[in-house]
């Protein structure tokens, strides 16, 4: 089985290269998680259960190491000396005397965004609600659990084509109720 999974994994890298160069705009970077990713697939096969299929199981593990560099790089703050200053004068001229910072912080968030947040996927939730079910269930999918258009139509037992064809619908109708119900509110 480990030299089956090994030419699977090595079937799959170029797409999970791609889609991670798509979020990361970096390629070196791009093949690190991916690496990484691959790694923790070969480490612990066994937790591979095969519920779904080796392709959704390795992009779940790449979405979170993805995640985490992108996390990673927000936390991180390059601090260059002009000419003639040295990385200590550098890093003093980002406090006051007293010790504070000479740039506040940027905000946490606002509770009432958070709130207003929720009650968007309400909305979206009652919405998805109002779509035939066929038509929400294929959205859900698409959007949601991020299959591919194959796995859809597999397990709708659906052409392509129709698949795109139930996927505007969908797009198109969700807009028109959260445009009178979300969007016209503003």
């Amino acid at each position: 089985m480990t030299s089956t999974l090994h030419q699977e994994l090595d079937a799959l890298r170029p797409a999970l290269v791609r889609f991670a160069v798509l979020q990361l705009r970096n390629e070196a970077l791009a093949e690190d998680v991916v690496q990484d990713a691959l790694i923790a697939v070969l480490e612990k096969p066994d937790r591979f259960a095969g519920q779904s299929s080796l392709r959704t199981y390795v992009t779940g593990i790449l979405k979170h190491k993805i995640v985490d560099v992108m996390r990673a790089s927000k936390r991180e703050f390059r601090i260059e000396a002009e000419d003639g200053q040295s990385d200590a004068d550098a890093i003093d001229a980002l406090f006051t005397p007293d010790g504070h910072t000479v740039d506040m912080p940027r905000q946490w968030g606002d509770p009432d965004a958070t709130l207003e947040q929720k009650d968007f996927f309400r909305v979206l939730e009652t919405c998805l609600d109002r779509l035939p079910p066929r038509t929400a269930r294929i959205f859900m999918m698409r959007e949601w659990l991020e299959l591919d258009t194959d796995e859809i139509c597999k397990e709708l037992g659906i052409s392509a084509s129709n698949a795109w064809v139930m996927l505007y619908r969908a797009r198109v109708q969700l807009r028109e109720c959260l445009d009178l119900n979300w969007f016209g509110q503003r």
